[in-house]
Formats: C-alpha cells, sequence, structure tokens
C-alpha cells in the first residue's frame, strides 16, 4: 500500500489558499467541498474493506511516507493559523467582513482534521511526534484533549462515565455542552490525580493543564501584537469551529453504544461492538482511518494505515462528513441511526446467548 493518496489530503488547504486568491464567496469553497462534494465523492469511490495479513501490518507500521503526512500536517496547519490571521489582519487586499468570516471558517474546518491528526500523534510512544500533536492542540485552543482522550476516553469509552460518549435519544445539541465541560472538567480532575500521586504540588510546572491553558492563549497574544485585535477573533472562531467539528465527530462515534456493568461495579472491556465504523474509501484516507474507529480502541498505538475493520462493529450509513451534517437535524438522524443500533443490539443479545 502507498502512502501517496492521504497526501491527498492537503488539498484541502489549496481549497483554501484558492478561495482567498479567488475572493468574495470562493472564501466559502472549502466548506462546500468537504460538506457537500465529499460525501457525493464517497458514495462514487466506495466502501473498502480491506484487512492485510499479520506481516504486511509488520511493514505498514515503520513505513515513513504515512509518519511523513501527519508530521507536515502539523506544520502546515501552524503555518496556515499564522498566515489567516495577516490575511485577516495587514494583507493590503481589502476583505468584507464575511469574506474574513469565510477564511476563518474554512481555515477552522481544515484544522479540525488537524485534531484528528494530533489523536494519531499523541498516541505514538516518540517525544517528536507528541509534541507535534501538542502544537496542532494548541494552535485550535483545545491542549486539554491530550490527557482526557488518552487517560479518560479511553477508559470509560461508551459508559455513563465518559462525557465524549453521546448516549442513545441525546441530541448534538444536547451534547455538545455536556461533553465541553465534562472533558474539561475531567482533564483537570484526571491530572490533579497525577500529580497528588507523585506528591507534585497543584501549582507547579510538571502541571500539564496549567501550561495547556497559558499556551493557547500566549498563542493568542502573539497574533495580537503580531497583526491587530482582529487577529484574536480570527484564533478564536477558527479555534471554535475546529473543536465543534472534533465534538460532531465524538458525537457519531460511540453514539447511543454501551458497554455492560458487571456485578463486581467495574465495565466490560471494550469491544469492536463499542465504536461505530464507517469505511467509506475516499474518506478513510483524507481522515487517515479514523472512522475504523474500534481497532483504534482495541489497538491505540496502532498506526493509522495498519488499521482493520471487524464485522462486530456497527456501520454508519456514511462517513464522517455525511454523518456530521446529519447530526445537525436530530428527528432525521434519529430516524437513520436508531434502527441500525436497533439491530446491532439485536445482534448482540443474541451472540450473548
Amino acid at each position: 500500500m502507498s502512502a501517496l493518496p492521504y497526501y491527498g489530503v492537503f488539498l484541502f488547504h489549496v481549497c483554501i489558499v484558492l478561495g482567498y486568491i479567488l475572493g468574495g464567496a470562493w472564501n466559502f469553497l472549502t466548506p462546500l467541498v468537504i460538506f457537500i462534494l465529499v460525501p457525493i465523492l464517497d458514495v462514487l469511490f466506495g466502501r473498502d474493506s480491506r484487512n492485510y495479513a499479520a506481516e504486511e501490518y509488520e511493514e505498514l507500521e515503520h513505513r515513513m511516507s504515512f509518519r511523513l503526512v501527519t508530521v507536515l500536517y502539523a506544520a502546515l496547519q501552524l503555518g496556515f493559523v499564522v498566515w489567516g490571521a495577516y490575511a485577516i489582519g495587514v494583507q493590503p487586499k481589502a476583505m468584507q467582513w464575511w469574506e474574513m468570516l469565510g477564511l476563518a471558517l474554512s481555515i477552522g474546518i481544515v484544522n479540525g482534521n488537524g485534531i484528528n491528526f494530533a489523536h494519531e500523534l499523541l498516541h505514538k510512544p516518540t517525544k517528536f511526534e507528541q509534541f507535534c500533536g501538542k502544537a496542532l492542540l494548541m494552535s485550535v485552543s483545545y491542549m486539554h484533549f491530550y490527557i482526557e482522550h488518552v487517560r479518560g476516553h479511553h477508559v470509560r469509552v461508551a459508559t455513563p462515565e465518559d462525557p465524549a460518549s453521546a448516549r442513545r435519544g441525546e441530541t448534538f445539541y444536547a451534547f455538545f455542552p455536556r461533553t465541553l465541560w465534562g472533558s474539561w472538567k475531567s482533564a483537570w480532575e484526571l491530572e490533579s490525580s497525577r500529580l497528588s500521586k507523585r506528591n507534585i504540588p497543584f501549582f507547579h510546572w510538571r502541571n500539564q493543564m496549567l501550561w495547556f491553558t497559558v499556551l493557547p492563549m500566549l498563542c493568542g497574544a502573539l497574533l495580537v501584537l503580531a497583526f491587530g485585535w482582529i487577529a484574536l477573533a480570527f484564533f478564536v472562531i477558527q479555534s471554535y469551529v475546529a473543536i465543534q467539528e472534533l465534538e460532531m465527530i465524538n458525537y457519531v462515534e460511540h453514539y447511543g453504544l454501551s458497554r455492560k456493568k458487571l456485578p463486581n461495579g467495574r465495565y466490560e472491556n471494550p469491544t469492536p461492538a463499542h465504536s461505530w465504523e464507517a469505511r467509506e474509501a475516499l474518506t478513510n484516507t483524507l481522515l487517515i482511518k479514523l472512522q475504523r474507529h474500534a481497532d483504534h480502541h482495541v489497538n491505540p498505538i496502532r498506526r493509522y494505515q495498519s488499521l482493520r475493520v471487524f464485522d462486530e462493529s456497527p456501520q454508519m450509513p456514511t462517513g464522517y462528513p455525511g454523518m456530521m451534517i446529519l447530526s445537525l437535524f436530530p428527528p432525521l438522524f434519529f430516524r437513520i441511526m436508531h434502527p441500525i443500533l436497533d439491530e446491532h443490539e439485536r445482534k448482540i443479545s443474541v451472540e450473548a446467548t
């Protein structure tokens, strides 16, 4: 398998630049491509259900060409945040407010995919990859995701204790504020517990949450100093858009799925049955196989190019861009998803007996 198709994700950055050069309504080109064109192309490209042999996985895991995609994305995202602030703040070219909004929206949407790349990097063992992942999160003001996702979500996934697992019948509009507050609160609690076990005081340079709070603020302040106050508005808007995109993905990834509570008070181990999959070939390439989410929870350190599909996982009706749009219309979302969820639960019940 070649890594070349995965470099196609950088075409989204090309769309941003092209929209800016053309000006006017073209600044909204990127969201139109991602949320209208890509779902259509998903249907045309079809689904990919291939799993590789064990020896092929071993070889894939060590290919540097796949790792380079994620590192390049980190560098490019940081560059686009600075360029976007410059374009809106001090570029000689006059822009109407709605053109600025279109540019901020476009960069925010692409940076939302950047959180996906951060997600890939933060699970890896090398310090450099983790640094790149944290830099991506800093650029969208969501650094606590590093703590909550790795030490919180992966432990509590598909349980009522997990703020990032949507409950059956819960709309995205109810889930979004709940997960924002719950994830942030959980990250502070997890970090406080870590410090306490090491006898480290709360106000200490080793408190990661203090750094994760200050660094995005420092990033925003530097943009203000360089490009003026309007750059701060851009930074906040693109951060919000990226965060909402991430949480829309979180919403659909485990929607309505739950792990059984055992007699000892603990939950059953996570299995592929506790994550939704989407096998659309195009979006799995553009999202570095995030849609093969079940295998990620089974094998968190497995690199994206090696992720497998599981027959035990419930299947989404479309890829993530289409699902994100669908999540904005709760009655339609429930009407489509609940029959699939019911069939999945019936299948699990039959297998258990």
